[in-house]
């Protein structure tokens, strides 16, 4: 009788803690408290850094905006450029236009010279064997009469002028072809002068706008990174957000143990009292029968004895170590199977369940185990069964293997972090030898 009064009370204790089983089993409130003061601290250094992301999101802006101005103004600067450039190879092709038809002139001008020096050169002939000035006097003195004498002397003086007139001729075309030419020579030079500058212009804006091309694309680059780290920081704020609350309820659930562990340990000593008290009244009337068996259980998954129990069956196919140039901060079980089932690794409560970019469909669940606090990451299923706050037992299934988020094949990837999760995951620990293994 003693017997199965010790049982019931034993076996009320143990349906009581069963509430919350082992997530606060040995952890007190006030260290659960003390780990929720933590993760407030570090929400709060998150917050400074999600707002410091936040300026320099804003100053990068401020500076692609002004790269963009600049941009703008180059663009234009570069757009003027060409005009000129356009506007001066027009020039270049009207001057060569110019300098052609003055080269057909010109060769006139020498054909003309040629002819007058031709000329010339019969006439110093002439003088050469005539004596020069004595033929006009012959032929003013061979005159019949004083008519045909002012005649012929009208004929010299315009046979001489004509050779007064062709040599100034003469000297004009030359000196007018001399400046001709001079003139097209240094129109033609800046001419081409103006355009060695305007393209030399034009390669250095380019340059320039190379250069800002470059800085854009380096400030946008960076804008991205920062975008991409400030995403990482709110969803490590929001997971310790949830770890917070989870926490929270942890507490709540203690406190609800410790109430109906008081209250049936009180109702088991009433019990026990009444029980002895009962035996003494009819130890002379003899013994009772027994009051029937407790109901068993219905029969559950088989888990792991201990703590924790093994978080998925298949392939063992990283561990945790160094792997492609980082640091693997888990281990993986993979599972070709269809609908292969991913188990709580132990008693606890969810912290977040949700959609990742890097884990994929994954699963944080906090547990406490011999006065120890941990957190387990289950990543990359193919789908969730359990929500954020819910309390989970060991070997209750959680979700499917799948292979979503950042992943390369179907498989289970786990994590456990001895205390809470962080972004930087320095609380992780290889599972291995804690957590039974495939």
């Amino acid at each position: 009788m003693k017997k199965s009064i010790v049982a019931l009370a034993v076996t009320g204790t143990v349906v009581v803690g069963s509430i919350f089983g082992g997530i606060a089993e040995a952890a007190s409130i006030s260290s659960l408290k003390d780990q929720q003061n933590q993760i407030k601290q570090k929400e709060s250094e998150l917050s400074s850094t999600i707002n410091d992301a936040d300026q320099k999101i804003n100053s990068l802006n401020e500076q692609q905006t002004n790269v963009k101005e600049e941009l703008t103004r180059l663009d234009l600067s570069i757009d003027d450029t060409h005009n000129k450039i356009r506007e001066k190879n027009a020039e270049l092709e009207k001057t060569k236009a110019e300098i052609t038809r003055l080269q057909e002139e010109i060769k006139v001008t020498k054909e003309r010279i040629e002819k007058r020096n031709e000329l010339l050169r019969d006439r110093a002939r002439n003088y050469q064997e005539t004596g020069g000035m004595v033929s006009y006097i012959d032929v003013l003195m061979g005159s019949k009469n004083f008519s045909d004498f002012i005649d012929r002397a009208s004929a010299v003086a315009t046979i001489l002028q004509a050779d007064q007139d062709i040599l100034k001729q003469h000297e004009a075309d030359k000196k007018t072809l001399e400046e001709d030419q001079a003139q097209l020579e240094v129109e033609l030079a800046n001419v081409q002068t103006m355009l060695a500058d305007l393209e030399e212009m034009n390669k250095k804006l380019n340059a320039q706008r190379a250069e800002k091309d470059k800085l854009l694309a380096s400030l946008e680059e960076q804008e991205e990174e920062i975008h991409e780290h400030k995403m990482e920081l709110q969803e490590e704020a929001q997971i310790l957000a949830s770890q917070s609350a989870a926490i929270q309820k942890a507490i709540a659930l203690e406190q609800d143990r410790q109430a109906a562990a008081a209250a049936a340990a009180k109702a088991a000593s009433e019990a026990a009292a009444a029980a002895a008290a009962a035996n003494n009244n009819n130890s002379a009337a003899g013994g009772g029968g027994g009051g029937g068996s407790t109901p068993t259980p219905p029969p559950s998954v088989p888990v792991s004895s201990g703590a924790f129990t093994m978080p998925a069956n298949g392939t063992f196919t990283s561990g945790f170590a160094p792997r492609w140039g980082s640091f693997h901060y888990g281990i993986d079980i993979a599972n070709r199977a269809a609908n292969v089932p991913v188990m709580a690794a132990a008693d606890g409560v969810v912290i977040r369940s949700y959609y990742s970019g890097s884990y994929g469909n994954v699963v944080f669940i906090a547990h406490s185990v011999n006065g120890q606090s941990y957190t387990t990451v289950s990543a990359h299923m193919e789908t969730r069964f359990v929500s954020s706050g819910a309390v989970v037992k060991k070997g209750q299934q959680i979700g499917i293997m799948g292979n979503t988020g950042d992943s390369t094949g179907k498989h289970l990837h786990f994590e456990l972090h001895r205390g809470q999760w962080n972004g930087s995951k320095s609380n992780a620990i290889n599972p291995v030898g804690i957590v039974p293994m495939p």
